[in-house]
């Protein structure tokens, strides 16, 4: 895998989509599911994407961080989930899509035109990565 071309991707549309106020995503997980090494709570990332691959999307719920989600409707190779224990008054919820070689998970702040926009967003990177074949 060109890790060069992931990492310009990321950096161009994490800079338009994440992070700030007003953009789609409050944060963005690109998860590599071959990589290892990786720089994070290794647990709690091999309990999501255990979660995934259990593929028991509507029985279960899972834990980002804090904070414990619940699958509210699924898709061909994607599932939005909604936080049972958000402290923001809108709620908060994540949009996880799968592709070849990523699990991206778009986590956003609000109700439904929130949920809306971070589809959009993590759909067009999906899209980028997919386009070449990552």
């Amino acid at each position: 895998m060109d890790w060069s071309v992931v990492r310009r991707l990321w950096e161009k549309w994490a800079s338009n989509y994440v992070g700030s106020l007003g953009d789609p995503a409050s944060s963005i997980l690109l998860y590599n599911a071959e990589q290892e090494g990786i720089k994070a709570d290794p647990i709690e990332i091999s309990q999501f994407v255990s979660f995934v691959k259990r593929n028991k999307l509507q029985m279960e719920s899972f834990f980002i961080g804090p904070n414990q989600y619940l699958v509210t409707s699924i898709h061909e190779s994607w599932f939005c989930a909604r936080c049972l224990n958000t402290s923001t008054q809108a709620g908060e919820g994540a949009i996880v899509m799968q592709t070849s070689a990523f699990l991206l998970v778009g986590l956003y702040e609000g109700s439904i035109g929130s949920a809306s926009r971070a589809m959009v967003a993590v759909d067009q990177l999906s899209g980028q990565l997919s386009r070449r074949n990552l």
